[in-house]
């Protein structure tokens, strides 16, 4: 069993990056003064030499009476944080009517915690036409819980084309679950709005996960082995659809093809939106880029996407950049960015670690980063540490951590309790936390509960459990599946069935299959004199599938179709290697073979070998070659054991020897 830090059993838990829970900051808020300050520059990045030049002449005109001088001069300080130096101005300002004056007031007023009256200056300026003052007392309103006012000044800000409005606007109807929010927020992030473009590029790609889902379609987890980014919901936003079989998605090939297409043109949306605010230094962003991208096959821009959000303390992209390290091979670079992570909170970094260090045999260090990850809120920390326990045996830790783990709902965990306590004899105690990790997902668990109503002689109740796990692809159960309906008479749906579980690797549905097939094919003639050698059949191929599988019927039988061909050599091969593996056929075979190239020593070896495994046919050959060579009291032994071993034509064949040679003795 794997640790959950390995990729193939991070698929399930170990890999995915959770959102942070909650909401972050808004930088639209009133108390964000810099976003709010209308004039002087817009807090675009200024000369300290020219603004300072600036100020010097907007102070002189200030202090001769000019308006618009009063109120940039304010709005200078305001941004420099000088609100006792900006007040005189932006009031002498404001009781001349400017209007920008007013909206600024407002802001230094709110900084100072006079909420009611900075309002009254924001509306007196929005009633003139600013929309950033418009913009503040929208929020100003929504903080109070006054929707239906802070509705109407955010959209009079935004129709104004102003962003911070935009995305205020947007971001209040969709707390409302308005169809019109995604359009706000896509012109906010059209203006620039990195926080928009982040969260427009979210609902894209939600959409594309949604459209995913109503087509019957698989998804495919971000990554190429199980990285994924998620929200705090759970749901997958970068699934992209695949469609299933025909006939499985109810969609044609054409519609299922477009609508991937579609998915994928909205993924593509997606983005270029994280990509704009992954420029502008949103490292959010740059993480669900990267993962975008890393999904693609993308994996040098992934990386780089990854190093920007991780440099600016995005712990869940150093986990990710990790993992793309390692996977290419540089594991130690993999490891400091995972320890970046994890000492930053990061839980699946943790598990990462451990594996790590479990893989190099440092269990102790292992264990330690299994718990923090634990601490960090990873319940695969508890697996993981109960895999670590059990590969040491140390059965009743590894039992208590998969409980712990088990009862936080890691369905792997509940298999592998319940495996522990069937082991122990427990199978009342392990049947509740199989149905309990089957009914979460397990494919393994379902299996397993299969194996457990196959030993109550319960085979209706196993079959559906063997069929739960087959439908997901667990190759064992489809193959059980195939035996039962092999055992039913229905031999098309087993053929289906063993299909899956052969193409899966299993070697005995490779054989069983080949059988199959093979009962289907009329008995081959001689072959005619020049006719070239037929190609090999398909239940050949299959055959020789499970043979080299190391499924000793199948290659005994593939030696014998070998033989039919004439092909001595290839005969041979697989004969040796099933009776070397202890199949007392392959053996058997292998001395016919050998004794008709007059190799009667060797061949006694395999028949010898045969014979004690309990092959009849082999103890009369051998009886026969013992009488050959005069031997006759050996004769007479092997003789009696293939008269015991049978089948009944040998037996009676052995006895009529036996008594020839006892004739012959006591004559």
């Amino acid at each position: 069993m794997e640790f959950m830090g390995d990729r193939a059993t991070l698929l399930e838990t170990g890999r995915f990056v959770q959102r942070h829970a909650g909401k972050v900051a808004d930088a639209t808020s009133p108390a964000d003064a810099v976003d709010n300050v209308e004039g002087a520059g817009s807090g675009a990045s200024v000369d300290p030499v020219e603004t300072a030049g600036a100020e010097a002449r907007h102070r002189r005109a200030a202090d001769g009476g000019d308006t618009a001088s009063m109120s940039v001069l304010g709005a200078l300080m305001l941004r420099r944080g000088d609100l006792d130096g900006a007040e005189p101005y932006l009031r002498a300002a404001t009781a001349e009517g400017d209007r920008a004056a007013a909206n600024n007031l407002g802001v230094l007023l709110h900084q100072r915690g006079y909420a009611d009256e900075a309002a009254g200056w924001w509306r007196i300026a929005a009633v003139a036409g600013s929309a950033a003052a418009a913009h503040a007392l929208g929020r100003h309103f929504r903080e109070r819980g006054d929707e239906p006012a802070a509705e109407y000044w955010l959209r009079q800000s935004a129709e104004q084309g102003h962003a911070l409005g935009a995305y205020a606007l947007a971001d209040l109807l969709e707390h409302r679950s308005d169809v019109g929010a995604e359009g706000w927020l896509r012109a906010a992030a059209e203006q620039g709005h990195r926080e928009a473009a982040y969260r427009l590029a979210r609902a894209l790609e939600r959409q594309a996960a949604q459209e995913a889902r109503a087509g019957g379609a698989v998804g495919l987890v971000m990554g190429r082995a199980g990285s994924s980014v998620r929200d705090a919901d759970g749901v997958a936003p970068g699934a992209v659809g695949k469609g299933g079989e025909d006939g499985e998605s109810g969609e044609s090939g054409e519609s299922a093809e477009l609508g991937d297409r579609a998915e994928l043109s909205v993924l593509d949306e997606a983005a270029q939106w994280y990509r704009q605010a992954a420029a502008r230094g949103h490292r959010r962003a740059a993480l669900h880029l990267g993962a975008i991208l890393e999904k693609r096959g993308e994996l040098k821009e992934a990386g780089r996407w990854y190093l920007t959000a991780a440099k600016d303390g995005e712990a869940r992209a150093a986990c990710a950049l990790g993992f793309l390290l390692r996977d290419a091979g540089d594991e130690e670079s993999a490891a400091v960015w995972w320890l970046r992570a994890a000492q930053d909170g990061d839980g699946n970094a943790a598990n990462a670690l451990g594996a790590l260090h479990a893989a190099r045999g440092e269990q102790q260090t292992a264990e330690r980063w299994y718990r923090a990850a634990m601490d960090a809120g990873d319940v695969n920390g508890a697996y993981n540490l109960g895999l670590l326990c059990a590969a040491q045996d140390r059965t009743p830790q590894a039992e208590q951590w998969y409980r712990r783990a088990a009862y936080a709902g890691h369905r792997e965990a509940a298999n592998a309790l319940a495996v522990l306590l069937l082991q122990a004899g427990d199978a009342t105690g392990a049947e509740p936390w199989f149905s309990k990790a089957a009914e979460a997902g397990s494919v393994d668990a379902a299996f397993n509960l299969g194996i457990l109503y196959v030993g109550r002689d319960d085979d209706r109740t196993a079959l559906t459990w063997y069929e739960r796990a087959a439908a997901a692809g667990h190759t064992e159960a489809a193959l059980q599946v195939g035996i039962a309906l092999l055992r039913d008479g229905d031999e098309q749906a087993a053929e289906r069935h063993l299909r899956c579980a052969a193409g899966g690797g299993s070697a005995e549905a490779a054989f069983r299959l080949a059988t199959v097939l093979d009962s289907r094919q009329p008995p081959p003639g001689p072959p005619a004199l020049g006719e070239p050698m037929a190609e090999k059949s398909e239940c050949e191929e299959w055959y020789e599938r499970a043979a080299e599988l190391g499924h000793r019927r199948a290659q005994v039988r593939v030696g014998m179709l070998a033989s039919a061909r004439g092909d001595m050599a290839d005969a041979a091969r697989w004969y040796r290697e099933a009776a070397e593996a202890g199949s007392r056929n392959g053996a058997f075979n292998l001395g016919l073979l050998l004794a008709r190239e007059g190799n009667e020593r060797e061949a006694a070896l395999w028949w010898s070998r045969a014979a004690r495994a309990g092959h009849g046919r082999a103890a009369l050959r051998l009886a026969l070659l013992a009488a050959r060579r005069g031997e006759l009291t050996e004769g007479q032994r092997w003789c009696a054991r293939a008269v015991e071993l049978g089948p009944a034509e040998v037996a009676e064949r052995a006895a009529r020897l036996r008594e020839a040679l006892h004739q012959e003795l006591t004559a």
